[in-house]
């Protein structure tokens, strides 16, 4: 590999003034962060902070009013199809097709990733997952549970080099959360692959966070990891941190 291809793919993510706006209104202005291999990243804010308009815009599904994303080396949205195959998006509120079973389900998904042997691959990750035997039920006929698990599996399906997570642990009991976030944080390390995750559970991203971006009002409020943050506002818990950035005057 060249200097120069090196050099671009020195970060998974790279943010830079990224900015939208909806009619007179900004949802997210001026945000820059970066995200390398093996990174996990926690991204923070209150309902309406921007959070979901900063990952719709790095998943490709919403334009930027202003700023630059690149994604593996490759801008977006021009060059999306470049690098979106190296992305893959779990979220408990997004339902799959209820009458497909889990088997289908991960096996269509499989496909439109191009993922190789796919059959084997659906089997496997689910033994590893623990939760080989919902294989053949329908996915409508899930607990909330087991449909985050079956979301999580989706979301790892293509191997992705980043993998954005919104409330990876919503539904789970505590055992099988704690287990989850486990999972996450050695896949991180061992694929050298980077975590974008979006939580209301600051136990959470204490646990698994490298580095955390809190967010107010569409812009960067503060930034660093979860000790530097706890130390800088003089609090005992993350969740400490974001009440007080939720109480927080001025813009």
């Amino acid at each position: 590999m060249n200097a120069a291809c090196c050099e671009r793919e020195s970060w998974v993510l790279r943010v830079e003034a990224l900015g939208k706006r909806f009619g007179a209104s900004w949802a997210v202005r001026g945000l820059s962060f970066a995200i390398g291999r093996g990174q996990i990243v926690a991204l923070l804010g209150a309902n309406g902070a921007g959070k979901t308009t900063t990952l719709a815009m790095i998943l490709g599904l919403v334009e930027p009013s202003e700023g630059r994303i690149t994604l593996f080396g490759h801008e977006l949205p021009r060059e999306r199809y470049r690098a979106l195959h190296r992305v893959n998006f779990s979220s408990p509120y997004v339902d799959l097709p209820a009458r497909l079973t889990v088997r289908q389900n991960l096996r269509v998904y499989a496909g439109l990733y191009g993922v190789p042997r796919p059959r084997e691959r659906v089997v496997a990750l689910c033994r590893e997952l623990g939760i080989e035997e919902l294989l053949d039920r329908p996915t409508g006929r899930l607990s909330a549970g087991q449909k985050s698990r079956v979301a999580l599996a989706k979301a790892l399906i293509n191997r992705p080099q980043l993998l954005v997570l919104d409330e990876p642990t919503a539904s789970l009991d505590p055992e099988t959360a704690h287990w989850v976030r486990g999972w996450l944080v050695r896949y991180a390390r061992s694929e050298r692959a980077a975590l974008l995750l979006a939580s209301h559970n600051m136990q959470e991203v204490e646990r698994m966070a490298d580095q955390v971006l809190l967010l107010r009002r569409g812009r960067l409020w503060d930034r660093g990891r979860p000790e530097e943050l706890l130390a800088r506002h003089g609090r005992r818990s993350l969740e400490e941190v974001f009440l007080a950035m939720a109480r927080a005057d001025g813009p």
